[in-house]
């Protein structure tokens, strides 16, 4: 049976930047060439939303906050892959990306952003407060770690109903250490509910490092007080998130409680764009887009595997024309009428 690449349980060995990743070679790709394909084009879909927000939020069409995913696109990219229809999936206020990849449209997402009726709340949530019901997506939460039980929640809810679908609660290092998360990792295991923990490690809670902040070093291990199992994973490989995803869902369709994948990634913007980022250096955020870009580690195998650069061409043609559409639906779409004041206020049961 080949071992998954670069997703570990045991000790770490450290990559060029002198981050705990994992060594082991894939003894086989782990992605088929239609596959990588496919999580390049998603990849690349959610850099170029993210870069776009960037730029209306800078000319003051997008108000609030803003959390960029830009650096993290391969970890919701390839956990998304290992699901099925059904699976429920919420996340953290870093949320544009998962959107995207559960397959919720690039115009009602934008929308949403600049405040607009044709958002997917509306225009009344904003970046952090948007759901899609029809792709199983439970939401952009702004209270750090509060999505962590809404995930065991959901996964209980499937177990309840009988079926083998799974949840997948994504969630920061920085909110990895809230009481709320290690009171949903007992209540999953207790109850053997089909839940994946994600730790989208990024190294900084705000402007904090893991280091400073957690006495935990190993957060893949956080989980082992109520023995739950638990990988590290390059999150800026998209075929070992793929590899390390399967190996949970797996667990968990199975019926044997949750899991815990950590996955070491890193985010080039600063925590919100009112981050500067001062408590990081430029060589070390240029270090990680030279040598550990995501995007460019699997545009480069699709061409060592045979890929023509004019089909990755066609690909980031096609995403520039998707985002520009987004971008002019989300500044032409009405505001919200007035009325919409009174309305999802209270819900009769």
């Amino acid at each position: 049976m080949n071992k998954p690449s670069k997703a570990r349980n045991d000790k770490p060995a450290e990559d060029a930047a002198g981050n705990g990743l994992m060594s082991q070679l894939r003894n086989s790709p782990a992605m088929t060439q239609d596959e990588l394909l496919r999580a390049y084009r998603g990849m690349v879909l959610i850099r170029r939303f993210e870069e776009r927000a960037g730029q209306l939020y800078g000319m003051g069409l997008i108000g609030g906050f803003c959390h960029l995913y830009i650096g993290q696109e391969a970890v919701v990219t390839g956990v998304q892959m290992a699901l099925k229809p059904g699976d429920k999936v919420v996340t953290s206020y870093r949320d544009h990306g998962h959107m995207l990849a559960t397959g919720m449209e690039p115009r009602g997402v934008m929308a949403e952003l600049t405040g607009r009726s044709g958002g997917y709340s509306r225009g009344k949530g904003g970046s952090m407060h948007m759901f899609s019901r029809k792709e199983h997506f439970y939401g952009g939460h702004g209270i750090v770690g509060a999505q962590v039980p809404i995930g065991v929640g959901l996964a209980f809810a499937n177990r309840y109903r009988g079926s083998d679908e799974v949840a997948v609660t994504y969630f920061g290092e920085g909110a990895s250490n809230q009481g709320q998360v290690f009171e949903a990792f007992n209540l999953a295991a207790l109850n053997k509910l089909p839940c994946i923990f994600v730790i989208e490690n990024n190294r900084y809670g705000m402007g904090t490092s893991v280091e400073r902040s957690s006495a935990s070093k190993e957060l893949f291990r956080n989980g082992q007080p109520w023995a739950i199992p638990g990988l590290q994973v390059d999150g800026m490989d998209v075929e070992a998130v793929l590899d390390a995803a399967r190996q949970a869902v797996t667990h968990c369709r199975e019926g044997h409680g949750p899991f815990l994948l950590e996955m070491t990634t890193y985010r080039y913007r600063g925590h919100s764009m009112s981050d500067p980022a001062k408590y990081r250096t430029r060589d070390e955020v240029e270090r990680m887009r030279k040598e550990h870009d995501a995007i460019e580690r699997a545009r480069h195998v699709l061409v060592e595997r045979g890929t023509e650069e004019g089909a990755l061409k066609a690909i980031d043609d096609e995403i520039k024309r998707i985002v520009q559409e987004a971008a002019e639906f989300a500044q032409s779409s009405p505001e919200p009428d007035p009325s919409e004041l009174w309305t999802d206020v209270l819900v009769e049961a």
